[in-house]
């Protein structure tokens, strides 16, 4: 069963920086296009960005030229670097996984940003 671990969430100012990680474990082949996600309150989950296996990126239009996604097979982690953070940026983000053609999630990370 593959597992979706989180960090990097927490409280930062408007203009400000953090750095998701997502580990995941309990595989035995190579995942697929990793990639976060997030839903604030009262809104459907969106897609943030992804990345397949070969580094082929994705990004939602709203976050363009602030987040950065990359990942480490290997370590089978993947990372969002969030720089210039907006108040809209708040919200649960969660890091999904395409592991043989079935879709994992983790238990998300918050995101808050004071403005």
């Amino acid at each position: 069963q593959v597992q979706l671990v989180e960090s990097g969430g927490g409280l930062v100012q408007a203009g400000g920086s953090l750095r998701l990680s997502c580990a995941a474990s309990g595989t035995t082949f190579s995942i697929n296009t990793m990639g976060w996600y997030r839903q604030a309150p009262g809104k459907q989950r969106e897609l943030v960005a992804s990345i397949t296996r070969g580094g082929s990126t994705n990004y939602a239009d709203s976050v363009k030229g602030r987040f950065t996604i990359s990942r480490d097979n290997a370590k089978n982690t993947v990372y969002l670097q969030m720089n210039s953070l907006k108040p809209e940026d708040i919200a649960v983000y969660y890091c999904n996984a395409d592991y043989r053609s079935r879709e994992y999630w983790g238990r998300g990370t918050q995101v808050t940003v004071s403005s």
